[in-house]
């Protein structure tokens, strides 16, 4: 199934553009702990996280900072609860599945991404990102 099928993949490829889209981001280089993950950084501060160990190309994960609804989005079915930092922390992951229709959802995770980013970016950035 080619990327344009699999609606994960698609999705994927869209928060990817999306996220790199914004001010100074790029994504960490592979490493020991990265080699299964796209994350994500603003002036070197993670935002956003794509993908998980053990992740099916029918599947995937997004992974971010949430301080202003993460409470509000606990209930959504396809919002994994937190634990521990993560909690403390307003970080918040959506897990979607063969069965799901992620794609509905891509403007919500948009969203998200643009709340993470402007949560962690520098504030120059962040009022530059915000204001458009």
């Amino acid at each position: 199934m080619s990327a344009r099928q699999n609606p994960c993949r698609r999705a994927e490829a869209e928060l990817l553009a999306y996220g790199l889209g914004l001010p100074l981001t790029d994504i960490a280089p592979p490493g020991r702990d990265l080699d299964f993950f796209r994350y994500l950084r603003v002036a070197g501060k993670g935002f956003a996280v794509l993908g998980e160990r053990d992740e099916r190309p029918d599947e995937l994960t997004l992974t971010v900072k949430l301080p202003i609804s993460a409470e509000m989005v606990a209930d959504l079915p396809f919002v994994r609860e937190s634990s521990g930092w993560h909690k403390r922390h307003n970080w918040v992951t959506a897990r979607f599945g063969p069965e799901d229709d992620v794609l509905a959802e891509l403007e919500t995770l948009k969203a998200w991404m643009r709340q993470s980013y402007l949560a962690v970016a520098p504030r120059r950035l962040a009022r530059q990102v915000a204001g458009d």
